[in-house]
């Protein structure tokens, strides 16, 4: 189905209009995990109807071994894993995006999401959005492909697709994550902790 062009009712002028579909294109390693929240309510009703569009993809597609690996250790050092620079640059320039949708990567360091820029990305055509994983991704797509970092909160969470979607998953999950964190260091220590000077 093509969902580039619809036919859109003008009420002001009583007829027929054909305009773009806004758009999301989503890369992801969890794809199942959409439309999700946003396949109900009123968002959901707008989808059916073809108001707007959603993607989503599975990054692990531009994958090359056979296991479809995703992470690597950063190339500068450092801990933990990142998105392989390799694997996303492929999947974003999988998507074939047009040159004038805005490129957003879900980031802790990101810029904070506003409301003036959400009015923005409404009123162009959508934008891709890569959702993170691991510790981060490779500091070299985000150059390579001008992804703009975008954060919804000062928070840490499992990974990008749900919970930069749905405020209530990224409470849940952030709150899984705190909680894990005390337990594993009252079993390890003893110690409740509940104080900030912990850590965690």
């Amino acid at each position: 189905m093509d969902t580039r062009v619809k036919p859109a009712y003008d009420v002001r002028n009583n007829s027929v209009a054909f305009r773009m579909t806004w758009r999301a294109t989503v890369l992801t390693l969890f794809p199942e995990m959409f439309p999700g929240p946003l396949g109900v309510s009123l968002a959901g009703k707008a989808l059916a109807s073809g108001l707007w569009a959603l993607e989503a993809r599975d990054i692990r597609d531009s994958a090359t071994d056979r296991h479809r690996s995703v992470d690597d250790t950063p190339a500068g050092g450092g801990p933990g894993m990142v998105l392989r620079a390799d694997v996303l640059a492929d999947a974003i320039d999988a998507a074939d995006i047009a040159p004038d949708r805005p490129r957003l990567l879900m980031s802790p360091r990101g810029r904070p999401l506003t409301q003036a820029k959400i009015v923005e990305l409404a009123a162009g055509p959508g934008p891709l959005i890569v959702c993170g994983r691991f510790e981060g991704v490779d500091q070299r797509v985000i150059e390579a492909r001008r992804l703009e970092e975008i954060s919804v909160g000062d928070y840490v969470l499992s990974g990008g697709a749900d919970r930069r979607l749905c405020p209530a998953a990224a409470r849940r999950d952030g709150n899984a994550r705190l909680g894990g964190r005390r337990e594993l260091f009252r079993r390890a220590t003893g110690i409740p902790a509940i104080y900030p000077s912990a850590g965690i």
